[in-house]
């Protein structure tokens, strides 16, 4: 399959499509997103092609609250991130030209980075962990 070498909303929707393809069948991240998510993919998988879209696209068609909404799922540990990041990026490679598949990994590692700090600074604050060893994942 030839490489996306610029970004759609159609291609957009594919790897989102992809993506999470791989997170239902992944054994760290399938059963969070199931516990969370359970069978109503089908709402949420058209947050997911705005919120791409908003990102990489500045369309404006997110309108959701990412914070908080991952603030509710439950224990979240920084090896989350760090695999959702790699699974990630793995998709975006898939399916595009290395400085295109570069552009969406650059977006993921800054939004991982920016909910990883307030899930992680709000559980602080409540004296769940310790943050001085916490350190940003590597990519």
């Amino acid at each position: 399959m030839a490489h996306f070498d610029h970004i759609t909303e159609d291609n957009i929707v594919q790897l989102v499509d992809r993506f999470y393809e791989e997170i239902r069948q992944d054994s760290l991240l399938g059963p969070i997103f199931q516990r969370v998510i359970g069978d109503q993919w089908d709402q949420h998988m058209p947050k997911m092609y705005a919120f791409w879209s908003s990102v990489m696209l500045k369309t404006g068609r997110y309108k959701g609250r990412p914070v908080p909404t991952h603030m509710k799922i439950g224990p979240l540990e920084p090896q989350h991130f760090t695999h959702w990041l790699a699974l990630f990026r793995h998709v975006a490679e898939s399916l595009f030209v290395k400085d295109v598949a570069a552009q969406f990994v650059s977006k993921s590692e800054m939004i991982a980075e920016s909910l990883q700090l307030a899930i992680f600074r709000s559980k602080a604050l409540e004296g769940g962990i310790d943050l001085a060893g916490w350190k940003k994942p590597l990519s």
